[in-house]
C-alpha cells in the first residue's frame, strides 16, 4: 500500500501523505473506504503514530480524508479538493518559472523541462 523511501530528502509524514493521496485521487481508495487506524499504519510502517496523524490531519485540512470520532478515517469523495490542490501547484509552478526567467532561463529550456518531466 505505502512505501517509504529513507533516502527521499522528504518528511516521512510527507511521503505518506502523498501515496495517500494519489490512491484517493486515482481511485484505487474509493469514496467512504475506511484508511487504516493511526497505530495500525504506524506498526505496518515500523514509524511513530504521531507521523501517521500529522499525514491524516493534513489530507483531512486539505479534503482527501474526513475523521468520525470513535470510527476512524475515511476517503473523501474528494469533491473540489483536486482543484485545490491543482491551483496550489499551479501557483509554485507560476512562482518557478518566473524566478527562472528571471535567472535568465529562457522559454526553449522551460518547455525541454517540461517534456522532460512528462518522462518521467
Amino acid at each position: 500500500m505505502i512505501c517509504l523511501n529513507y533516502r527521499d530528502s522528504r518528511p516521512i509524514y510527507e511521503q505518506i501523505k502523498d501515496e495517500l493521496r494519489k490512491l484517493i485521487v486515482t481511485g484505487a481508495m474509493a469514496a467512504g473506504e475506511k484508511l487504516p487506524s493511526v497505530r495500525a499504519l504506524a506498526t505496518q510502517l515500523s514509524i511513530n503514530p504521531n507521523t501517521i496523524q500529522r499525514a491524516y490531519n493534513d489530507l483531512e485540512g486539505e479534503g482527501y480524508i474526513y475523521s468520525v470520532p470513535g470510527k476512524g478515517s475515511f476517503a473523501s469523495d474528494r469533491g473540489d479538493a483536486d482543484a485545490q490542490r491543482r491551483a496550489l501547484l499551479c501557483g509554485k509552478v507560476r512562482e518557478l518559472v518566473r524566478e527562472l526567467r528571471e535567472l535568465g532561463v529562457t522559454q526553449e529550456e522551460l518547455a525541454a523541462l517540461l517534456r522532460e518531466g512528462e518522462t518521467k
